[in-house]
């Protein structure tokens, strides 16, 4: 939810949500509750003494097919849709309690997050909110993947996507300074190959997914169809791209650019931005607009790599 008094801002009253994680395939129940301004989004597991973990970079453990959280040998495991919810709707301090290792897949997109913020209604808080404006570009390459940020007014995303078919490539840009993400961005669900299914499961992973938690990709198109969006392939990965980006602990005021990427280079990125400090300002205000990067320049700076 657009905050044009850039305060903080939490949830108006507890909210609980229960299901299976998608990794795990294990039950959790999970609630959110309303949180002081100032203490940021902070997970408490209560099936071990409510050891509390914040969603801060420091905190990132394994990111190859979803972004967990660990500290003093404590996980919390696939933290991206709930973390992208509350960066897109503009909520800034919440509490999220679980009686399991990893969050509840629901339907593989963060719709019910959302519907559940404006259900019970998202509370202006009296603190100034400090984002993090970005000073100069923070590259991140690897091979023909890529990952930037830039300085820019309000925060806006450009993603591109290259697939096996029959996703193929795509491409989506997004401005969340706009009241875009609950319609935009959210119903956006997770996606995996038929033919992958059994190389995953195998590696224990994927043992909660299902038609009714994720789009699921065959050879000739899709299995459980139709589409929420006829892009809703980059649409996800930008779901999940503002989530893993809420790792850097404050939301950013810049221009992220990503091609090919994917939850190892998100968080990559934000390892960097954090250790170079000199690549951003806290500010409490967004300043005036400044050139922006595109995809094409992405592409440019790929090739003269």
């Amino acid at each position: 939810m657009l905050n044009r008094n850039h305060q903080e801002q939490t949830i108006e009253a507890p909210l609980e949500f229960s299901g299976i994680g998608l990794h795990s395939g294990a039950p959790v129940r999970m609630r959110l509750l309303p949180a002081p301004a100032g203490s940021g989004i902070v997970f408490r597991r209560t099936d071990l003494d409510n050891f509390e973990i914040p969603a801060i970079g420091r905190n990132v453990a394994k990111v190859s097919y979803a972004t967990s959280l660990m500290r003093q040998g404590v996980l919390i495991s696939t933290t991206e849709h709930l973390l992208s919810a509350l960066i897109g709707m503009g909520i800034d301090n919440v509490i999220v309690e679980l009686d399991n290792l990893e969050l509840p897949i629901l339907d593989g997109s963060a719709l019910a997050y959302v519907q559940a913020f404006l259900s019970v209604g998202i509370r202006l808080q009296r603190r100034r909110r400090e984002y993090l404006r970005i000073l100069r570009p923070v590259e991140v390459r690897e091979g023909e993947k890529f990952i930037g940020v830039y300085p820019g007014e309000g925060y806006s995303i450009a993603y591109e996507i290259d697939f096996p078919a029959p996703i193929g490539r795509d491409s989506f840009c997004v401005d969340l300074e706009t009241e875009t993400y609950g319609a935009e961005i959210a119903p956006a669900r997770t996606f995996g190959y038929k033919a992958d299914e059994r190389k995953l499961r195998d590696m224990g992973l994927i043992r909660g997914a299902g038609p009714e938690s994720a789009i699921i990709v065959t050879a000739t198109g899709i299995e459980n169809g139709p589409l929420r969006f006829t892009n809703e392939f980059v649409r996800h990965k930008v779901l999940d791209l503002i989530g893993d980006l809420a790792l850097a602990g404050r939301r950013i005021q810049g221009r992220v650019v990503a091609v090919r990427a994917g939850h190892a280079m998100h968080t990559a990125l934000v390892s960097r931005l954090m250790k170079d400090r000199s690549a951003w300002e806290l500010a409490c205000a967004p300043q005036a607009k400044s050139p922006q990067p595109d995809l094409e320049e992405a592409h440019s700076a790929l090739a003269s790599a």
